[in-house]
């Protein structure tokens, strides 16, 4: 039996939530590391630089899992979880600065989002 992909409308709230979310972080993980390295000093240490960009990464990755319906989804996204958890306490190492705040919110908010659904969505092994 084939699985055809869901229609965006089709999909149910969780999960267009959760795509919606993975969208905006690697949106916003991609705008932060180019700001990094405007900024220098503590902002381009390669473990912060390497962190969002495997954030970026791993949040496109899962909101395309998502979108073509891939029952494998749950696996992305309790990665995707634990790796923008990591993201969100990197940015927030500085508190100071708007635009890491506003990364270390997106991060949150998709790790939660992300949680909510791997929690739900475990993939069919048989």
């Amino acid at each position: 039996m084939t699985h055809a992909p869901a229609t965006y409308a089709q999909v149910d709230r969780a999960l267009q939530e959760c795509i919606e979310e993975c969208s905006t972080c690697h949106h916003v993980c991609l705008l932060t590391s180019a700001y990094c390295l405007s900024q220098g000093d503590a902002h381009v240490s390669a473990e912060h630089l390497t962190l969002l960009a495997d954030c970026a990464d791993v949040c496109q990755t899962t909101a395309n899992l998502m979108l073509r319906g891939s029952e494998q989804h749950g696996v992305t996204c309790a990665a995707c979880a634990a790796i923008c958890s990591a993201c969100e306490r990197s940015c927030a190492a500085f508190p100071d600065d708007r635009a890491m705040r506003e990364c270390a919110d997106a991060c949150r908010r998709c790790a939660d989002a992300c949680e909510k659904l791997a929690e739900n969505r475990k993939p069919n092994t048989t």
